[in-house]
């Protein structure tokens, strides 16, 4: 399949490098994003995992937000992982006083649902839209999902444990959101889903 598609990744903290790496195995250019002038040359954008109130403010420090928001609300298509699923979010459970989100996805995300570092795990899920497999997830102080709105398609929740029947993927229309980490376990099924994504919105 051709290279076509030029998929940048929030290069402002966070597991950068991790979804660079998964991107590329999926046919498409992979290239990090930290500066305003950069928004315009991509198809899509990956919001990594990361801190959520960190890449907020770095975002607005160097003049990111704005251009991000634009093609969002023109329809670039989107992937957010743990901080990116909060940063999709337009609501924020638990939120840091004078944080900010991208927003695009009705629903309600819980900040560090699941818990400290400590505390973090691993599941196989029943993802929608992934063939094969089920999906080996990793949860890293991780988010959830406590409310969808009816446009948001639940894709897989918490299958056992304290967290079951939790939702950890979403998504609406262009926009993809996971609780956990597809890009650092070598499986790159949710990236290669968001490529077809891409490629469908043109």
């Amino acid at each position: 399949m051709p290279t076509d598609r030029v998929v940048g990744v929030l290069a402002v903290q966070g597991d950068v490098r991790e979804h660079l790496a998964a991107l590329a195995e999926c046919d498409v250019v992979a290239r990090p994003v930290r500066r305003p002038d950069e928004i315009a040359e991509i198809d899509a954008l990956v919001v990594p995992g990361g801190e959520s109130t960190t890449i907020d403010k770095l975002t607005r420090a160097f003049d990111l937000r704005e251009p991000i928001l634009d093609r969002l609300k023109s329809g670039m298509p989107a992937y957010g992982s743990c901080a990116g699923m909060i940063l999709l979010a337009d609501r924020v459970v638990d939120a840091i006083g004078g944080q900010q989100t991208f927003g695009g996805i009705d629903m309600t995300v819980r900040r560090n649902a699941f818990g400290r570092q400590v505390e973090s795990f691993e599941q196989d899920l029943a993802f929608d839209g992934v063939p094969g497999p089920p999906v080996r997830a990793v949860f890293i102080r991780a988010p959830w999902v406590e409310q969808v709105g009816d446009l948001v398609e639940v894709l897989a929740t918490v299958a056992d444990g304290p967290a079951a029947g939790r939702i950890v993927a979403v998504r609406q229309g262009n926009l993809l959101a996971t609780s956990f980490h597809p890009e650092i376990t070598g499986d790159t099924r949710v990236h290669r889903l968001f490529v077809e994504m891409v490629r469908s919105a043109g």
